[in-house]
């Protein structure tokens, strides 16, 4: 029986190499006896280390066996190396299928990719797209303020006077609570027919618009109806917009009341619960009506905030945080004597989605204690906005104050900060019911060219904290036709099921006069929107001629993707647009902080960079060359980009030759096309074929054996030059079906897969064919049909050489079964074809090797004999002998690792069910000693597009969390009774008797789908790739007491690690384990990330002062007296521990304004 070299207790002579985790960047604390840097006595040591370590693996009285020397893993080595070229070179086929196609020359034409015309044909494509958008808008919002101007006001219009369709009309009679949650008759509504529309994915009406208006505005109301009434116009000019452009796809009027009028009329996507869509809070409203801003949000924390106005304050602070924008720069802070930021922004930072997150949970924490200070609220605010320091909007300024009132007018401070140009706008919110005088906070608002609101109860915050972009729309009014420029937005899920889009706007005014000689209206009317699919604009992009890792993209002004392969939200947020940062889509370098500078600011260029790529399944990391190409997209806010690897720059177009052509018979007449038939596939391997759109009536299916069935079915029918087919991807697969069966013919009918221990061959091909040899293999291939969205595919044409790819493990997930021998290790390589000067890839070829067959090889080739036949060699107790992979598997550990870290084969019979888990699950302290020996290197990384399981509610049996539950003495004493904070609190649960739901709803869920079950969320990734070290390198691992000697070496042309190891005795060795899997994250420290701000740049127009204002409209309060007998009955339900619920709008400024 072989005894172990070394025992515990033995230590290593000579320095050692600790197996310590290393977190920081740069060189590990282990010096490299290979660097003539670590002195001249390491190379010494190197040499001497064999001979120093022999009397411990030779003791007297122990085994015979040592561990082997380096010359002898190197030597099996190179039989490893050797046997993976020799069934490479037979079953892989490559030089083969060189010749293949050299001898279909005739075939085919090679074509280039020419980057600059290429992406400037695109960017021109998407202009000229997004142009005839943009004058149905012009039309739209110039008859809109036309209808406006002639309407006639009607003080006493009614609902039966208003014939309109109510998108939300039939969900609200199918209430299944039975709830009447909306105000007013129904009898004014039509009733339409609709039918399916694939363009709209949706049913939609033709002939007729659709209104939304939100739940908490009452239809019946005259503003309402005035606003419905001459909006009805637009009607027909939505229709004779579709009809100049049939492509159009939503057409909406977004009106400052909220009202939604939109075309083609289709029934409102009703939510599982209340619905809170409201217009104006749409991330395209937003940023149409109204320019940038920089806002400081100031909350009164004194002790005189009860904690029902408190919860008010912290819920309009998150109410007020949704109405900004990316484009928008904002800072939150508390104060009472003192001023301080509630989070740790200390400067205005972007309003972003992550940066309004941290801002709404720090204001959760605000505690009310102290007395007022105005003074130190607002000098804090008007400091933050004269910072000049950082990254910034530059246009709207404002501050917007939070408090339950106070006499101190700080006349001082304005004086000092703002007068006499008044460039900062001051709004006030009195927030709660209470008896203080309201004129000083009015005074504030008023002589700062704001406005007053106050936010008695819940019901009021939605309304009052958006109506100060009626107030900043009024220099774009003024400005007049200047002002009226379209504007595209980010990316962002359209609510009527549409999926991703960006929409254009432009602003709509109001014409009208007052009186002769009056000062023309300064209000804005709303916001015309129409909508662009993302679809339809990559659709304008090549598909297949880029390569598999080519690709366009294209950013907006804050750097964020409108066009990305990586963008691929796992959820959406209607709430929020998707915001994923060009750097955050792609692995960040300082190459790419160029380009994507040099793109916001609209240049041109051109560069080749060296970078880090991240595989299609997210399991490696592969170093790699790219040409970036990138050009503005004129007359709007994007610039496009264009992606090339050099192997891509020509590709393989099939000609078939002109008789084949001339003979107008079906595609499936031809030659080739056989080899499609299922017929075949016994004798020529199964056929996969990319389900791409050959033809506009071809049916896809997920099923690929049903995709196949359709595009036979098809072929029958239609001859090869035919106009509903794409005569590119259809000669092109045609080509590739005849390339890969003489591949068949000539390589793998002939060979006998058996005696190799290979489960199969395969092809895959640029023009969509995967071809699986034998037929039989095809049942456990698992492999995406589209070569293109194939890993295997898309690494082996970045790497050189054999790249290996063991079968996915989860570690939560039951091991392998070994079971049919069907579990089998891909290894695959590109065929590079050189054809002149011109050189492409357009194929990968590979071999399915029997994990279990290959295994036992694996021990035989690193071991001391030649052949598996040969008897394995004993030793004797007086001779010496070395350790090897087979006889001595009790005692050495040999693997072969790729390059993430994923195991491929082992000597262990025990691990072969193992195979494909990151090898750190599998021997933690050794794949840490071979990361410390920079073997590998870790690249970390976030991913922000990713789906999580919603968080498990709290305690439901608390009280409701920021409510204030009055005491025994506060109920028995009567001048709590008539204090304004019972009144706010009796307030509340008054009016959620009457909105049941709405308090119960989450904000996403009530307005997203209602088959939502997951939330966005942020997940930290990590992959491991091949570090520096290329030669034959031995190491020990120290772990105290014992010590644990290791091999390791790169398998030349693959993207293997062959290690050799003793195996573990003493569990000091069982050290940290590193971490792969992807973990949930909060994603990296914002309150650094805003220290280093990325580039972006604003709109490059701003409408923030007009000298022709008028400010004296500047706010008013409403209340309404409470009654005793209320008081009193809400009293007794807040004691029987009723949850609060809200009310429905008490005041509206947008009400109350006469159209």
């Amino acid at each position: 029986m072989a005894v172990p070299a070394r025992t515990c207790g033995a230590s290593w002579p000579g320095p050692v190499r600790t197996a310590r985790p290393w977190p920081g960047r740069g060189p590990r604390p282990f010096p490299d006896p290979r660097d003539p840097a670590s002195g001249p006595a390491r190379p010494l040591l190197l040499l001497l280390l064999p001979l120093l370590l022999l009397p411990l693996l030779t003791a007297p009285g122990a085994s015979a066996y040592s561990f082997p020397q380096q010359h002898t893993m190197q030597h099996w080595a190179r039989r490893l190396e050797q046997e993976i070229d020799g069934v490479m070179r037979i079953f892989g086929g490559v030089q083969q299928l060189r010749e293949i196609y050299k001898d279909n020359r005739n075939l085919f034409e090679v074509q280039e990719n020419e980057p600059q015309k290429l992406v400037e044909k695109v960017a021109g494509d998407i202009e000229s797209l997004l142009d005839r958008k943009v004058q149905a808008l012009k039309r739209l919002a110039d008859a809109a303020e036309n209808f406006q101007k002639a309407h006639r006001w009607q003080d006493n219009i009614k609902e039966e006077d208003i014939i309109y369709y109510d998108a939300k009309a039939d969900a609200e009679l199918d209430d299944p609570e039975g709830e009447d949650v909306e105000r007013g008759s129904k009898t004014s509504t039509l009733r339409l027919d609709f039918m399916e529309d694939p363009n709209f994915k949706n049913k939609v009406n033709y002939s007729y618009t659709a209104v939304q208006i939100p739940t908490d505005i009452y239809k019946g109301s005259t503003v309402i109806l005035n606003e419905l009434n001459w909006t009805e116009a637009l009607e027909n000019v939505f229709i004779e917009n579709r009809r100049q452009d049939p492509t159009l796809l939503w057409q909406v009027f977004g009106s400052a009341t909220g009202v939604t009028r939109y075309y083609p009329a289709t029934p409102w996507r009703a939510p599982k619960k209340i619905d809170l869509y409201d217009v104006r809070r749409r991330p395209w409203y937003i940023q149409g009506a109204s320019s940038p801003k920089d806002m400081v949000i100031i909350v009164d924390v004194s002790g005189s905030v009860s904690g029902l106005t408190l919860k008010l304050m912290k819920t309009s602070v998150c109410e007020m945080l949704d109405t900004l924008s990316d484009d928008d720069y904002v800072n939150v802070a508390s104060f009472n004597e003192k001023a301080q930021p509630v989070s740790c922004f200390t400067h205005l930072v972007q309003a972003n989605v992550r940066n309004k997150k941290v801002f709404k949970e720090a204001v959760q924490g605000m505690v009310a204690k102290g007395t007022t200070g105005y003074k130190a609220g607002f000098e804090y605010a008007f400091d933050q906005l004269q910072n000049s320091n950082i990254t910034r909007a530059n246009c709207n300024k404002m501050i917007m104050m939070f408090t339950d009132g106070g006499e101190d007018r700080v006349q001082d401070v304005f004086e000092k900060y703002n007068w006499p140009n008044r460039t900062v706008r001051v709004f006030t919110f009195s927030v709660g019911q209470h008896n203080y005088d309201v004129t000083p906070l009015q005074w504030m608002a008023c002589t700062n060219k704001g406005y007053y609101f106050e936010i008695p109860s819940i019901g009021a915050i939605r309304i009052n904290t958006q109506e100060y972009l009626d107030v900043l729309g009024r220099p774009m009014v003024l400005a007049g036709k200047e002002a009226k420029q379209v504007q595209w937005t980010n990316v962002y899920e359209d609510a009527l099921g549409l999926g991703l889009v960006v929409t254009g706007t432009l602003p709509v005014f109001n014409l009208t006069q007052d009186g002769p000689g009056e000062k023309k209206n300064q209000l804005i009317l709303g916001v015309m929107g129409i909508d662009v699919a993302l679809n339809d604009i990559k659709r304008l992009t090549p598909n297949y001629t880029l390569g598999a890792n080519g690709y366009v993209f294209a950013i907006d002004l804050n750097g964020y993707v409108l066009l990305h392969p990586n963008l691929k939200p796992q959820t959406t947020n209607f709430r929020e647009p998707v915001t994923l940062d060009f750097l955050d889509a792609e692995l960040e370098d300082e190459n790419k902080e160029e380009i994507r500078r040099s793109m916001i600011d609209g240049n041109k260029g051109h560069k080749q960079i060296r970078t880090l790529v991240k595989s299609l399944d997210e399991r490696y990391i592969d170093e790699v060359i790219r040409n970036y190409t990138w050009v503005p997209i004129r007359s709007t806010n994007y610039s496009l980009g264009l992606v090339l690897p050099p192997y891509s720059t020509f590709y393989l177009q099939a000609n078939l030759s002109d008789q084949i052509l001339q003979v107008k018979l079906p595609i499936s007449k031809l030659k080739d096309f056989e080899f499609l038939l299922p017929s075949s596939f016994e004798s020529e391997g199964h056929v996969f074929i990319a389900p791409r759109e050959y033809c506009k009536d071809l049916n896809v299916s997920d099923n690929n054996t049903e995709f196949l069935k359709n595009f036979i079915e098809l072929m029958e029918k239609v001859t090869p030059d035919s106009k509903q087919c794409n005569n590119f991807l259809l000669h092109n697969l045609i080509l590739d079906t005849g390339i890969t069966q003489q591949l068949v013919e000539r390589v793998w009918r002939d060979q006998d897969l058996n005696t190799y221990s290979l489960l199969a061959v395969f092809a895959a091909t640029d023009g969509g064919i995967t071809r699986v040899f034998p037929n039989k293999a095809a049942e456990d291939w698992t492999e995406n049909p589209e070569p293109f969205n194939a890993s295997f595919y898309r690494r082996s044409l970045d790497n050189h050489g054999y790249v290996f790819k063991p079968p996915h493990q989860d570690s939560l997930l039951r091991p392998l079964e070994l079971e049919n021998d069907t579990v089998g290790v891909l290894v695959s390589t590109a065929v590079e074809l050189s054809l002149g000067r011109r050189t492409l890839r357009p194929a990968v070829v590979g071999v399915k090797l029997d994990l279990e067959a290959w295994a036992e090889k694996f021990k035989v080739l690193a071991s001391n004999r030649t052949h598996q036949d040969q008897p394995q060699k004993q030793c004797g107790p007086s001779s010496h002998c070395e350790m090897d992979c087979e006889v001595n598997n009790e005692d050495l550990l040999c693997v072969l690792i790729d390059d993430g870290g994923f195991l491929v084969l082992s000597n262990q019979n025990h691990q072969w069910d193992q195979v494909g888990r990151f090898f750190s699950e599998v021997d933690a302290n050794l794949m840490l000693a071979l990361y410390n020996n920079s073997f590998y290197t870790r690249k970390e990384s976030y991913d922000y597009q990713a789906a999580c399981a919603p968080q498990p509610p709290g305690n439901l049996g608390a009280a409701p969390r920021g409510v204030f539950v009055p005491t025994i003495a506060d109920f028995l004493n009567l001048a709590w009774w008539t204090s304004a904070a019972a009144w706010s609190l009796f307030q509340q649960l008054l009016y959620g008797l009457i909105y049941h739901s709405w308090f119960q709803a989450d904000p996403a869920e009530a307005e997203g789908s209602p088959e939502t079950r997951e939330s966005s969320c942020v997940m930290k990734q990590t992959q491991y790739y091949f570090g520096s070290v290329n030669a034959s390198y031995n190491a020990i691992i120290d772990c105290g007491n014992c010590s644990r000697l290791f091999h390791a070496q790169r398998l030349t042309n693959t993207n293997l690690l062959f290690v050799v190891a003793e195996k573990p005795l003493c569990s000091q060795c069982e050290a940290g384990r590193l971490l792969q899997k992807e973990t949930h994250s909060d994603g990296p420290e914002q309150c650094e990330l805003v220290q280093r701000p990325r580039y972006r740049r604003g709109p490059h127009i701003c409408f923030d002062y007009n000298a022709t204002e008028d400010t004296s409209d500047c706010g008013r309060g409403a209340s309404f007296p409470p009654s005793l007998g209320v008081l009193v009955s809400l009293q007794l339900l807040l004691l029987l521990g009723l949850p609060p619920r809200p009310q429905p709008q008490v005041h509206s400024f947008a009400a109350s304004r006469r159209l």
